[in-house]
């Protein structure tokens, strides 16, 4: 829930301030801000909650940390023009593939805050597989556009 707060807010935020500062309204802008800022605040979190993160991914995934370097790699490469679109696309791919990861914690109980088997479980579903969707349409939306 918290990444999602951090997405709207401070898309508002770059809303409001390119108004300010521009003259006009750019949502795309404004929603790739967002979502930036929403990825770095994520990979933050791996870094913080390394080991319950880490819990959240089946044993066989090698390299677990390669994550947070991907979602900070994307943070930066959805503002930069010649890349935005190429990273939009990855994004996407890597909200697809990491939606399992969900599935497996929710179905472990991980709780990636105590490193633990105490978690929602299952329940948590409900709300984060409508919000892996509604994170790709952000990302198509405010990237690609075709």
């Amino acid at each position: 829930m918290k990444p999602f707060i951090v997405l709207i807010v401070v898309s508002l935020i770059a809303l409001f301030s390119l108004k300010l500062t521009k003259g006009a309204y750019n949502f795309a802008l404004s929603a790739r801000i967002g979502m930036s800022v929403m990825l770095l605040f994520t990979a933050i979190a791996h870094f913080k909650f390394a080991q319950g993160m880490t819990m959240m991914l089946p044993d066989f995934i090698p390299n677990k940390i390669n994550v947070v370097h991907l979602k900070i790699a994307a943070a930066v490469g959805i503002l930069i023009p010649g890349l935005r679109v190429v990273t939009a696309w990855m994004l996407i791919v890597f909200f697809v593939l990491i939606l399992p990861a969900n599935v497996y914690a929710a179905i472990h109980h991980v709780d990636i805050q105590s490193a633990s088997y105490d978690g929602n479980g299952p329940t948590y579903l409900w709300f984060r597989v409508p919000l892996q969707v509604l994170y790709i349409a952000w990302v198509f939306n405010s990237c690609i556009k075709l």
